[in-house]
């Protein structure tokens, strides 16, 4: 694999020229990340409004931030594509999306298509939204697509029409493939699934589940082991793990992930995100 690490974070990867086929991916806090290649800006799961802080204030969960958004609202421009893998308020953000939306006439939003009235009534364009479900294909150019396969969390969840309520995303960007899970946990028949696409890289969450969390209505994910016998299993070589570091109430403890992040062991990269910083990734990376 090809990689460097550039300082500067989202906002700095939003304004970076790119060399060539180029990936650049950088951490937005839980499970958002920005992306940038062959001149497209997307972003993934963004939260970076305090739209839950509100919403949960006074409450058992509060959810305020443990980290500033590494980038404003309005500071993003030219946005191509946002990519809502489900719609908890930190992966599809009512405080975010409808300014998004009006300061980026040109951008798009994939959505679960259980979720597309849930997204039209926080604002955003029905004209603009991209309903997606398991099995779809988005083409986005000749060597730029996006395919979709369910996620569960922590069980598979669809309506009675068959659409899934909870998306993962393997994108094609060049001679690139990367995973973004959303919230999920490993169920029977995603390795092989996975294995199938030949992925470079998977972002996966590894803040793990908790029984007095999910007596209380708030679903879990991997943990950091899951994640990491998911890459291995579905021959995976790196892996961002994401999903801590936002709320307290259900995050892990920083020193222990880096510490298993460092001793991953063969067989498996793992990069751990920092806001202060974006990765750039280059074909050679691909097999």
């Amino acid at each position: 694999m090809q990689l460097t690490r550039q300082a500067g974070g989202a906002r700095a990867l939003l304004d970076a020229s790119l060399p060539g086929q180029a990936v650049g991916l950088a951490w937005l806090g839980q499970a958002g990340f920005a992306l940038r290649h062959a001149g497209r800006r997307w972003l993934i799961d963004p939260y970076l409004s305090d739209h839950l802080a509100r919403k949960y204030a006074g409450t058992e969960f509060a959810h305020r931030r443990m980290m500033p958004p590494p980038v404003n609202a309005d500071e993003i421009r030219d946005l191509d594509l946002v990519l809502c893998s489900h719609r908890h308020g930190d992966h599809t953000d009512p405080g975010l999306l409808p300014t998004l939306a009006a300061s980026n006439p040109g951008c798009r939003f994939v959505v679960p298509r259980a979720e597309f009235q849930f997204a039209a009534d926080l604002g955003l364009p029905a004209a603009r939204l991209l309903p997606a479900n398991d099995g779809d294909t988005i083409p986005v150019s000749d060597a730029i697509a996006i395919h979709v396969l369910p996620s569960a969390h922590e069980t598979l969840k669809a309506n009675e029409r068959g659409e899934h309520h909870f998306l993962g995303f393997i994108l094609k960007l060049g001679g690139l493939t990367l995973y973004h899970s959303g919230d999920c946990v490993v169920y029977d028949g995603l390795a092989e699934r996975l294995r199938s696409w030949r992925i470079d890289l998977a972002l996966l969450p590894v803040n793990g589940r908790h029984a007095s969390l999910a007596s209380r209505g708030i679903a879990g994910n991997m943990n950091f082991d899951e994640a990491s016998n998911l890459c291995l299993a579905a021959g995976i070589g790196a892996l961002v793990p994401h999903h801590f570091g936002m709320f307290a109430f259900n995050t892990v403890d920083p020193a222990e992930l880096e510490r298993r992040a460092a001793g991953s062991g063969p067989g498996l990269r793992c990069l751990l995100p920092s806001a202060r910083e974006f990765f750039v990734f280059t074909p050679a990376m691909a097999p």
